[in-house]
């Protein structure tokens, strides 16, 4: 079965998880602490991989760690149910660990700490926030700090193990292309997936019953990249599970026939696979090679209120900002974003290209629609503030058009999870397992 996974991450480094919202609640706290009898339990050994151990604790907190990031909420039903694939996950993870560390490949805590800091940032958490959220949700900071280690050696290991398939020829990206535009025209769908493996034949009821409950949590509304992030033994789910724009026949058979007929928003029944179940999520569909959009990029000065707008009796201070924002009307993107970036802006001055036909709310896209390029907006008073923006260029593009770089990208990450997988399967295979209750 081949994947597509969409533009690489990091070079493949660090998964979308850190790129995620936390679904952290307000106040804090999923559940506290287990008791104290109850913590008596938390050593206890579950598992032992190669001799490694794997304790109750360990699974206890990712299972927690997954319930916060997907807004579960962390009760004791959600904990018993999540424990089995938990536990089957954390096997998986420390023999990848193992074999990281026997071919010495270095995650220094520098990595896991920009890993850290870049989940900060995302969720507008100060520095050593987020290991606060996580104890004060009951969950050790380690939970989150091993996964990122994991997923960080793992992903070097399988870049590093490609050898000379990490190369690829100028031809190789031609055919890729030419085949590409060969099917201009034909259905094409962005999709997202979560793989579980199934190692053993005794194990595929318990993972039916795993998979048949991860699709009926997402259908209430558990973000998928969360859940393929967690679960997904895959390496899209470095990428939250998106695989990009894929065809029909780049799936096995079965999920590709399901795809061609589910509407965009629904996420299918499991399916099995070669090597396990996968679960399916449809987001859009367009013709291969066809999706024309206009892509902006422009520049903003934004002039914050020091108290809620009444438009019948605005403040000075809202006065002198209109009349600050007024000055930069019809002047270059230049000057607005000079005055952006030197002005008392909580708004950055860039924010990058915008396709315009998505863009949000509708009065600001049609506003943004009708400008000429190059001159700054009249005023445009918000409730909190008061903004000046410019269009600093358009152009009408087909994004539905293949790069050689992204191209390139797409075939190795084919590669890439072709060995990544190989990979799990033969470490399984050699592997000595010892199941503690």
């Amino acid at each position: 079965m081949t994947m597509r996974a969409m533009t690489s991450f990091r070079a493949l480094i660090l998964a979308t998880a850190l790129a995620l919202p936390l679904a952290i609640p307000a106040g804090g706290a999923l559940m506290p602490w287990l008791a104290a009898p109850a913590m008596a339990q938390t050593n206890r050994i579950v598992s032992v991989v190669n001799g490694d151990v794997i304790t109750a604790n360990e699974v206890t907190n990712r299972s927690r760690l997954f319930a916060l990031n997907s807004g579960m909420g962390a009760s004791a039903e959600v904990l018993t149910r999540l424990r089995p694939q938990v536990t089957r996950l954390l096997v998986d993870e420390r023999l990848r660990t193992q074999e990281v560390q026997r071919r010495r490949v270095l995650v220094s805590d520098a990595d896991v700490a920009e890993a850290v800091g870049d989940i900060e940032q995302r969720n507008g958490l100060p520095a050593g926030g987020l290991a606060a959220q996580l104890r004060n949700s009951g969950i050790e900071p380690r939970a989150l700090y091993d996964q990122i280690r994991n997923q960080i050696g793992w992903a070097r290991l399988v870049r590093g193990m490609l050898g000379n398939q990490g190369e690829v020829a100028q031809r190789e990206v031609d055919d890729f292309i030419a085949a590409h535009k060969a099917r201009t025209g034909e259905p094409e769908y962005l999709v997202s997936e979560i793989f579980i493996p199934v190692d053993e034949a005794s194990a595929e009821a318990d993972v039916r019953r795993f998979v048949d409950d991860v699709v009926a949590q997402l259908r209430r509304g558990v973000p998928f990249p969360a859940a393929a992030t967690q679960f997904s033994q895959s390496q899209t789910a470095l990428q939250g599970g998106d695989m990009g724009w894929v065809r029909p026949d780049e799936f096995d058979p079965a999920v590709g026939r399901i795809v061609s007929q589910m509407p965009p928003g629904a996420i299918a029944n499991p399916t099995r696979v070669p090597g396990g179940f996968q679960i399916i999520a449809l987001r859009q569909k367009r013709e291969t090679g066809r999706e024309l959009a206009t892509l902006v990029t422009l520049r903003q000065s934004f002039y914050p209120f020091s108290a809620p707008l009444d438009p019948q009796a605005p403040t000075q201070q809202q006065r002198d900002a209109v009349e600050r924002a007024r000055t930069l009307e019809g002047k270059s993107c230049e000057a607005i974003d000079a005055a952006g970036r030197g002005g008392p802006n909580n708004r950055p001055s860039d924010p990058g290209t915008v396709r315009l036909d998505t863009m949000q709310p509708p009065p600001l896209r049609q506003l943004i629609a009708g400008l000429p390029v190059g001159r700054g907006s009249q005023p445009i008073i918000t409730p909190d503030g008061v903004m000046v923006i410019a269009v600093c260029s358009k152009e009408t593009r087909n994004l539905a058009e293949l790069t050689p770089d992204q191209a390139k990208a797409q075939i190795m990450r084919e590669r890439a999870e072709l060995i990544s997988r190989q990979m799990q399967r033969d470490l399984r295979r050699r592997a000595t397992i010892e199941a503690r209750g």
